[in-house]
């Protein structure tokens, strides 16, 4: 009570602006000392250390070193790699803006704000302590002392006074450096992110798009080709190796194995040696493809004509029932079906081998290529149509050559590859041995002059 009596005392002799004034300098010092230390919690970075020393120490730099680090594990072609890159760069121009951002606060907040309530403000409360002290017994104090420690402690007041406003503005500051801080991280990141977005979907669409559950016209838009992939690489590594296999599409492969070609599929990055001497696998890649399709290759449109075509008694009236529904095809659908029921023709050839005649065959792929659109059509074709289905596709591989009469030359291309292929192998092999044993160098070409002359390499005198 004496202390505030003391002070009471003290106030009534100030002017009455100058006791407004008194009333904000406690209040002030409370805030500037809150605040400070608060701020300071915020920041991800010792105080008092060089921009690049900062820096380092921010956990956005570390996640950036890690990045880094990490992406250095990937070929230079994986899209993981190139985002991990991009990713690196960015988090790094954050690290380096954030550190900008915490060195400004550091001094143009934190250190005014430090100075306001450790230095400044205690100063004027000292002087006001100073002031109330004399004031109690200002009878017996000097005249000349009493009104010096009155002059400071008004001077000090209207000093406070003129200078609140700047005060306030060390918030003000601290909101402008948020924004700034803020707004470049955001453009940086705008701007980065859709780049990198175009970069990665550019990157997917060459050569990394999905082609498994992908409707067919939209993969082959999107590839520039006429037979969708899955199809068409099934089908060249099955006649390099498959056609004589027993129970092929009718024995199941490893899933392992399946699993590893439908992603070698979708990325287009098939070896062919690695799965061709598993066809078992291949035939099971293919047959996820036919089944994962959103529409069947045969359509949903046309299902109930199949059926109806495949009904016909006579022979001839059902070839031609068959045509007329085969014409109705869009055309994506229509070169796809035929390569495929050309390639299974060419597989019922190896029946007495392969135990796979065409009745066989088109059991276990007719669901794959003609299914109903409803759920409840899939249990009715489960239980009572698959004897129908089968009639649909027997028949196309049995006359394909009488359905199809434009001709094969899409498979023919595909043996021609094959063997194109196995020949490039031998002749490449062959050049590289006989180069290493006559210390010859190799031909810039993969395919030299031709070596096959007369049924046997045969070598230039020079060579000899």
């Amino acid at each position: 009570m004496f202390f505030y009596c003391r002070s009471q005392d003290a106030t009534d002799l100030l002017s009455e602006d100058l006791v407004m004034v008194e009333q904000r300098v406690e209040p002030a010092k409370k805030a500037a000392q809150i605040i400070y230390k608060k701020l300071v919690g915020c920041l991800q970075s010792q105080q008092g250390l060089d921009s690049e020393k900062r820096m380092k120490k921010l956990p956005l730099m570390m996640l950036s070193v890690s990045m880094a680090e990490s992406f250095k594990d990937f070929d230079g072609d994986s899209s993981i790699r190139k985002v991990l890159e991009m990713c690196c760069f960015m988090q790094n121009f954050l690290a380096r803006t954030l550190a900008d951002f915490e060195m400004k606060l550091e001094k143009e907040v934190l250190v005014p704000l430090n100075k306001l309530s450790e230095d400044d403000l205690p100063e004027i409360l000292k002087n006001k302590k100073q002031f109330a002290k004399l004031t109690t017994d200002w009878n017996n104090a000097r005249v000349s002392t009493f009104s010096f420690s009155q002059d400071q402690y008004s001077a000090d007041l209207y000093h406070f006074a003129t200078k609140e406003d700047e005060y306030a503005s060390y918030f003000i500051r601290l909101l402008d450096l948020q924004a700034e801080y803020h707004k470049a991280s955001y453009e940086f990141l705008e701007k980065n992110i859709t780049e990198l977005k175009e970069s990665h979907s550019h990157t997917g669409d060459s050569s990394e798009e999905k082609v498994f559950g992908e409707p067919l016209l939209s993969h082959l838009q999107s590839c520039g080709r006429k037979i969708a992939v899955p199809i068409e690489e099934c089908v060249g590594m099955l006649l390099r190796t498959g056609l004589r296999e027993e129970g092929l599409f009718r024995l199941a492969a490893a899933a392992s194995v399946v699993k590893k070609l439908k992603s070698c599929l979708d990325s287009g990055t098939v070896d062919h040696n690695e799965f061709s001497f598993d066809p078992h696998a291949v035939a099971g890649a293919l047959k996820c493809y036919l089944r994962e399709l959103p529409e069947p290759l045969m359509t949903f449109e046309l299902y109930n004509e199949w059926f109806k075509a495949a009904a016909e008694k006579e022979t001839d009236e059902k070839l031609k029932q068959l045509r007329t529904v085969l014409q109705k095809l869009p055309t994506e659908n229509y070169n796809n079906l035929k390569y495929l029921v050309q390639f299974l023709s060419h597989l019922s050839e190896q029946q007495a081998v392969n135990k796979m005649t065409p009745s066989n065959i088109a059991i276990v792929l007719g669901p794959n290529l003609l299914r109903p659109r409803s759920e409840d059509s899939l249990l009715d074709m489960a239980s009572a149509s698959s004897v129908q289905v089968v009639a649909v596709i027997e028949p196309l591989i049995q006359y394909s050559k009488s359905l199809f009469p434009e001709g094969t030359g899409i498979l023919h291309k595909s043996w021609f590859t094959v063997v194109k292929t196995a020949i490039n192998n031998f002749n490449y092999n062959f050049n590289r041995i006989t180069s290493r044993i006559l210390f010859l160098p190799l031909s810039d070409s993969i395919l030299p002059s031709p070596l096959f002359s007369s049924g046997r390499p045969s070598l230039s005198k020079t060579d000899r």
